[in-house]
């Protein structure tokens, strides 16, 4: 069976080599750089105790210093996997999302027929290169001189130039004895609707080049020279080898400048991306002529796991970036995200390089904002949220837009970011939304009455450290319970004292370990001290380590409780954060609201109180626990002082 042409392209673009690797081997942390696709392990196809083994995630390579086994995806699983190469891209395409194509006999005749329809294009860039040295091309080459845009530069990215005349091109190349209908299959010549000869798609241009991450021209883009032109920018229309969503401009070299460091930076246009090569900044391509699509997002991160989005400084860049996060939310992985580089208004990188030089670029990137902050921006900035329902609308539309991230744990960082931009924005500010009422108390004042609160003390946090315990313990001494129970663990944010460095631990062993199989950077007093710990001695599951479906009820339990704890603390303390500037009304309701989430979790309900996903399976809370959230919130008085307060 003969594949179409691109599919293995387009494979290997959706995969990461780190994860196809990974589920064979265990990376060596010490030597590896995630965030940079550079990954070392001990080699899996030869017995060794060190890492020699490289996997070079950004070029989707590894190879082995040891043994000197090399490949990439698809030769790793034949390998591991002892299967064909049909199957192994059988395997990888069902793991990528991608449906295997129906046989095709015609397909070898396709590919031949991408690769004559290249070197038709390879022959117009030779010819549009040396129109740029004619009489007719005088203003454009005037142009490109105003631009700085000198002989080299424009060697480099091959520029050249394609007359205001009909059939130049066309007259050209068959001329050289090329096929009428493979020029126009390629893009470069149009047939008019009603008959008659062939026409120049690019007339009156300046001509650049794109091409492929293999290095072959696929398509142009050009740039008209009159300023009555219909298109300021004309781009090859899609073809057999051309598809504008999928393709970058400048992507092969940009690909290479950042394996070795450099940013990358996507910028707008072709004249941008010159600029800032020629300014060093190697690493830069520019989508063609639209926003940036979800195919572009992923050739992105094949290239660099946090590129820079260095769009221009006008209202049109603005709502492209803040399009671009939409789209970029559902597929933010752990590493893998944007950062915004915002223009001056009404500048581009080509005009700020041009006006100030590589530094102020340079200073323009080293403060590029992470993505929550573009998105906070882009729901905060010229909003009026100056009442109650206002400030509602926006914690539904933030809300909205986290919800829509896929992976759990940056969903819950994204979470904890707003909770504290939005802290910032009304915790001094809210002074000035709403006027002090006779009879308010500041907020410092409510806030000390709540300090001898079992929930509000060091007794609710040793509470939470106490039920860490037990359910790490449980996990180490429970081997089969570990892949069960790994999800939660990734989630759960663990505080007690070298907690959360044991749950690593946890989640990188083999999943039978015994303590003897624990990564060695953890110290064995710490196991020894965790499992020693009365309180952890007295739990149900260590009291009977091998009753497994006791343990499972014991980690679902303490877990739920935890959750329950934590999700009611972080109510009332949104609702103590907001004692600035709203009615006494609102935040009783808001403690209601926490006291009723705790008395859901006493009752075994679901969801609405787990942080976790996971169900408290019957999971109850004792006579103290059920009680503690009254307790506290009796105990908050608001200011009160024998007498009701006003308002």
């Amino acid at each position: 069976m003969s594949l179409p042409p691109g599919f293995l392209d387009e494979l290997r673009t959706r995969l990461s080599l780190t994860d196809v690797v990974g589920r064979k081997v265990m990376w060596d942390t010490r030597k590896s750089n995630q965030g940079k696709g550079d990954m070392w392990a001990p080699c899996p196809f030869h017995q060794e105790k060190t890492a020699s083994f490289h996997v070079d995630d950004r070029k989707g390579f590894y190879y082995c210093f040891g043994c000197h086994a090399k490949g990439d995806a698809i030769s790793f699983v034949r390998e591991t996997e002892n299967v064909g190469f049909m199957e192994a891209v059988e395997i990888l395409a069902g793991e990528a999302g991608m449906q295997m194509p129906e046989r095709d006999p015609r397909a070898q005749e396709k590919s031949d027929r991408r690769g004559e329809l290249a070197k038709v294009m390879e022959a117009a860039v030779r010819w549009l290169r040396l129109q740029l040295k004619t009489g007719a091309a005088s203003d454009a080459r005037a142009y490109l001189d105003r631009r700085g845009l000198g002989d080299k530069t424009q060697e480099r990215f091959e520029i050249g130039f394609a007359p205001d005349q009909r059939q130049a091109m066309w007259q050209a190349l068959t001329g050289q004895g090329i096929e009428g209908q493979k020029i126009i299959d390629a893009g470069l010549a149009a047939e008019p609707d009603g008959g008659g000869q062939p026409y120049d798609r690019f007339r009156g241009r300046i001509i650049y080049p794109i091409r492929d991450p293999r290095g072959r021209c696929i398509g142009l883009g050009g740039r008209a020279m009159a300023a009555d032109a219909r298109a300021k920018y004309l781009n090859s229309p899609e073809t057999e080898l051309f598809d504008k969503g999928r393709s970058l401009y400048n992507h092969s070299p940009a690909r290479e400048a950042a394996g070795k460091g450099q940013p990358l930076i996507v910028a707008e246009g072709y004249m941008d991306v010159i600029a800032l090569v020629e300014a060093g900044f190697e690493a830069a391509v520019a989508p063609l002529g639209t926003a940036v699509t979800e195919d572009q997002l992923r050739l992105l991160w094949r290239i660099d796991p946090e590129p820079i989005i260095a769009l221009d400084g006008d209202k049109a860049g603005l709502r492209a970036a803040m399009r671009l996060i939409d789209l970029a939310l559902p597929l933010l992985e752990a590493g893998q995200s944007l950062r915004f580089c915002l223009m001056p208004e009404g500048q581009d990188p080509d005009d700020l390089i041009r006006a100030a030089g590589p530094p102020a670029m340079q200073t323009l990137l080293d403060k590029a904002e992470p993505m929550v902050r573009l998105l906070w921006r882009r729901e905060t900035e010229g909003a009026q949220i100056d009442s109650p329902e206002r400030r509602a609308a926006l914690d539904k539309r933030l809300r909205a837009a986290v919800k829509t991230i896929a992976d759990p744990s940056i969903r819950s960082h994204y979470g904890e970011e707003i909770r504290r931009l939005r802290a910032e924005l009304f915790g001094q500010g809210r002074r000035d939304f709403v006027p002090r009422k006779r009879g308010w108390t500041p907020p410092a004042t409510a806030q000390a009455t709540t300090r001898a609160s079992v929930l509000a003390t060091g007794d609710a946090v040793l509470q939470e450290h106490l039920r860490e315990a037990v359910i790490l313990a449980t996990l180490i001494t429970h081997p089969a319970l570990r892949a069960e129970f790994a999800h939660v663990l990734e989630e759960v944010s663990l505080t007690g004292p070298n907690h959360a460095k044991v749950a690593t631990a946890l989640l990188r062993c083999p999943p039978d370990a015994d303590l003897a199989g624990f990564p060695a950077e953890i110290d064995r007093e710490v196991l020894e001290t965790l499992l020693n710990a009365r309180h952890v001695q007295l739990s149900p599951s260590m009291r009977h380590p091998s009753d497994t479906d006791l343990a499972r009820m014991c980690l679902t339990e303490e877990l739920a409780k935890l959750a329950a704890a934590r999700g009611a603390e972080r109510e009332i303390s949104d609702a103590m954060d907001e004692l600035s500037g709203v009615a006494n009304e609102g935040v009783d309701w808001r403690l209601a609201q926490a006291a009723a989430a705790r008395q859901n979790a006493v009752r075994g309900m679901e969801a609405d109180v787990t942080e976790f996903e996971i169900a408290p399976n019957g999971a109850r809370l004792d006579r103290e626990e059920r009680s503690a959230l009254d307790k506290l919130l009796d105990g908050i008085t608001f200011g009160k002082s024998g007498k009701d307060t006003e308002g």
